[in-house]
């Protein structure tokens, strides 16, 4: 008879999805990104403390090697962990292994619409363009926030009529509001003002944050996901509570 032994596994691989900031690069001149890295981590530096990220480098055009190290240690040095690049050549694959580091291809482009030759149809009555006002101290955004896309009010409150998709981000001084699903990133006070909220009529959020302080999805209690909710800060912690 063979004798089984049983082990208890010390590990199992699982897939899963994890949310992930992408530093998304349109230049290699270290300069200019810490330049504007220093201004935007300063809007809301406890948010973007030990935050991982991916850095894209796919829509930099450069004939020079992509300073890799010196990306790295700049984003170390505004707190922020370089966890993997995404895009570039070959070279810049190797060198990111070589860096222990993980890399990612380049994200696919969008099929383009296959033109056919049929006849002319009656044209439709053009959409109109998503109504965007600009208010003196806010700002009323009429549509999706779409993944990878950043909405913000630097000046004042933001409302959005609509929804705000996974990997989309808006931001504001004051409070905002949506009335639609928020499952992307909400940033109320980014300047530091406290006495504001996040209101939203579906609370699904990869982060909600006030004033810095921030709660990721696996933070906020299972009973208030997907239900009308409101967010304040309180003794610098946030509370989130059903929206009556």
């Amino acid at each position: 008879m063979i004798k089984m032994e049983t082990v208890d596994a010390a590990f199992s691989f699982k897939g899963g999805m994890l949310p992930m900031t992408v530093l998304e690069l349109a230049s290699a001149d270290l300069d200019q990104i810490k330049s504007q890295l220093a201004g935007k981590v300063s809007q809301s530096p406890a948010f973007f403390q030990n935050t991982p990220v991916v850095i894209s480098v796919e829509h930099v055009r450069s004939n020079d090697p992509l300073p890799l190290e010196g990306l790295c240690a700049l984003c170390r040095e505004y707190k922020l962990l370089p966890m993997a690049f995404r895009g570039g050549n070959d070279q810049v694959k190797q060198a990111v292994w070589a860096m222990g580091m993980a890399w990612f291809p380049p994200q696919p482009a969008r099929p383009q619409p296959v033109e056919t030759q049929t006849a002319p149809e009656p044209q439709p009555e053009a959409r109109p363009v998503p109504e965007e006002v600009e208010l003196s101290n806010g700002r009323i955004f009429r549509g999706t926030v779409r993944s990878g896309q950043q909405v913000s009010a630097p000046l004042g409150d933001l409302v959005v009529v609509g929804a705000v998709n996974a990997g989309a981000e808006v931001l504001a001084a004051g409070s905002i509001h949506v009335y639609g699903p928020l499952r992307g990133r909400a940033l109320a006070g980014i300047h530091g003002h406290n006495n504001v909220g996040i209101f939203c009529h579906e609370l699904h959020a990869e982060l909600i944050s006030i004033a810095g302080n921030y709660k990721r999805l696996e933070d906020i209690p299972p009973g208030l996901i997907n239900q009308h909710v409101q967010v304040k800060l309180s003794d610098d912690q946030l509370e989130i509570s059903p929206l009556s």
